[in-house]
């Protein structure tokens, strides 16, 4: 498919801990909606994981106990959560860990995760080989991207939007122009791909 033709839903989650297997909760998500490079829609909200987060989780993202103690819960959210998704393509930094929790707040809800087209900001930077560290605020940094509220959902989400958009334009200079093509540069080197054109 043209990437022209596609949305994008960039997405970030926060949350009580490391992985959903440990017992982690998601505890607020961000999503931000574009097609071509023009916004489409976005959604933002704390979640109350149902759990007290531990002080060191607090002190990584800054949401307390008290923050989330009138939010609503995953479930609540879930019927706007999947009309925002419906039809697009998912976009996050280290998209294995917010989907593992994504698909685990999905299962407790009795849903399944649907099965989304996927790109990962994270591979295409290590793939692209053009970044010292790969962490989400240091390749916003060494872009010249804002990283105001880094460790907050919608603010990682906005970096990581910024961060697809300039791999985009960047690929689209070396005849990237349909999914395929993009899923092809998160899977292997850049260099090798680009030098076989």
């Amino acid at each position: 498919m043209e990437l022209s033709d596609l949305k994008f839903a960039c997405l970030d989650t926060e949350t009580t801990g490391l992985s959903p297997a440990g017992g982690g909760k998601i505890c607020e998500i961000a999503v931000s909606v574009s097609q071509n490079g023009r916004h489409v829609e976005e959604f933002s909200t704390l979640l109350n994981p149902g759990i007290p987060m531990s002080p060191e989780v607090i002190a990584i993202h800054g949401i307390t106990n008290e923050m989330v103690k009138q939010a609503p819960s995953f479930a609540d959210i879930l019927p706007r959560l999947l009309g925002i998704l419906d039809g697009c393509v998912l976009v996050a930094h280290n998209a294995d860990f917010d989907l593992s929790f994504l698909r685990a707040e999905f299962e407790s809800c009795g849903v399944n995760f649907p099965p989304y087209p996927v790109i990962d900001t994270l591979k295409l930077a290590r793939k692209s080989g053009q970044f010292e560290r790969n962490r989400l605020g240091l390749i916003a940094q060494q872009l010249g991207i804002s990283c105001e509220g880094w460790h907050r959902a919608m603010a990682d989400t906005k970096m990581a939007e910024q961060i697809f958009y300039y791999f985009l334009t960047t690929l689209n200079q070396h005849g990237v122009h349909t999914l395929e093509q993009l899923n092809e540069f998160q899977q292997k080197r850049w260099p090798d791909l680009i030098g076989c054109k």
